[in-house]
């Protein structure tokens, strides 16, 4: 059994389709470099069933193998192993005009010579399309990103995101059967990515064609996704609707890398039969939950998780019994809708997200309390979870 089957069977972060429904099918892929004489593998083995009109977002660090996996779909690059099937017709070996997809880069790689018009044309015009077919698909293409008053425009007289725009449309004109997106938003400012994923998501409501997307950033995965596929080091660490991913990690990279600030991981011994999880910077019960998942008994090691939001400061009024600690606060930052707090307790630093209270300052000792359905243990070993997420 793969990787990726372990993970998806296993735990139950399923693919949610069957064979026969998939559109797109990532079959075993495998792709291999050769550096120098020494073999670097980019992606090991990778299997997913993307059905019609689902849009995927690959996410991880860079050097993960998202962006040759797209490029394998794509058919840019030599897959060493394995198989890709769209719409149950083996592509490998066809060359990328065969392969009926459109692709969208990070640079948006606009004809500079040319018009709007010409530029989004210019894809049906290398494919014989006649000229007022041509002209139709520009039109309602330029319509439906709401461009239709730069037409006569070159590129630039344009903004970056009225550029990325007629990359999009360059791309729907051709009205493919798979879109592919390479971290398109990457060289907009912060403010305009958020706009764009705003319209990225209206665009593939209104459109409907199965897109796969690869990107680093966690929102653009969170946000556009109708599943999200987490890599690191070539391998799939999970796949899983956005929510499930960051709510029920697979393993303890999955739990860090998804959620900013990321979650904060203490060396734990887990007593089962006390009923306690013990770090050098507290002791909290072992709830419930937690104990019914485990297939473990008596005393062993783990890596104990809860993201910053899960910590609250403790109301002495109506605590939350044991599940709270003492630290102090070494830093404060002032996010206006939130508090980051870093805190330390034991020589142990790690952060909570609090609401804004004025009178958190640094140096305060606080109590501050573990919200003990949203914490996470995972092998210290192998780093997959060992409770399978969050509780019912």
């Amino acid at each position: 059994m793969s990787k990726t089957d372990s993970i998806n069977t296993e735990q139950d972060y399923a693919r949610t389709d069957a064979d026969s429904e998939a559109f797109l099918k990532i079959d075993g892929l495998t792709k291999v470099y050769d550096d120098g004489g020494s073999g670097v593998v980019a992606v090991d083995d990778m299997n997913i069933d993307v059905k019609e009109g689902e849009f995927i977002v690959f996410v991880g660090p860079s050097g993960c193998g998202k962006s040759t996996t797209l490029r394998s779909i794509a058919g840019l690059e030599e897959i060493t192993e394995g198989q890709i099937v769209i719409n149950g017709e083996n592509v490998e070996g066809q060359p990328p005009r065969k392969r009926d997809i459109a692709m969208v880069f990070q640079s948006y790689a606009l004809y500079p010579h040319m018009t709007v018009r010409e530029n989004m044309e210019y894809p049906l015009k290398v494919r014989g399309v006649p000229k007022e077919k041509r002209m139709q698909r520009v039109e309602e293409s330029a319509k439906l990103l709401e461009i239709p008053d730069l037409l006569e425009r070159q590129p630039k007289d344009l903004s970056g995101g009225q550029q990325q725009r007629v990359a999009l449309g360059r791309a729907i004109v051709r009205e493919p059967r798979v879109f592919l997106f390479d971290e398109p938003l990457s060289n907009l400012d912060a403010k305009l990515r958020v706009q764009m994923r705003t319209e990225l998501n209206k665009l593939h409501n209104k459109i409907g064609k199965t897109s796969i997307y690869v990107t680093h950033d966690q929102a653009e995965a969170m946000t556009l996704s109708d599943r999200v596929v987490v890599m690191n080091d070539g391998e799939v660490q999970q796949i899983a609707p956005p929510q499930q991913v960051y709510d029920q990690p697979a393993n303890e990279f999955v739990g860090g890398f998804m959620g900013s600030p990321s979650m904060n991981f203490f060396d734990a011994t887990v007593n089962v039969d006390a009923e306690e999880i013990r770090t050098d910077a507290f002791t909290i019960p072992l709830p419930e939950w937690m104990q019914e998942r485990l297939d473990q008994t008596g005393e062993f090691d783990a890596r104990f998780g809860v993201r910053p939001e899960d910590i609250s400061v403790r109301n002495s009024a109506d605590g939350h019994g044991d599940s709270h600690t003492t630290v102090d606060v070494t830093v404060v930052e002032e996010m206006g809708s939130n508090f980051f707090l870093t805190v330390t307790n034991n020589g142990v630093e790690y952060k909570a997200i609090v609401e804004p209270n004025t009178d958190i300052e640094r140096g305060d000792k606080l109590s501050l309390d573990f919200d003990l359905q949203k914490c996470h243990l995972f092998d210290n070993h192998t780093g997959d979870s060992l409770v399978y997420g969050t509780a019912p």
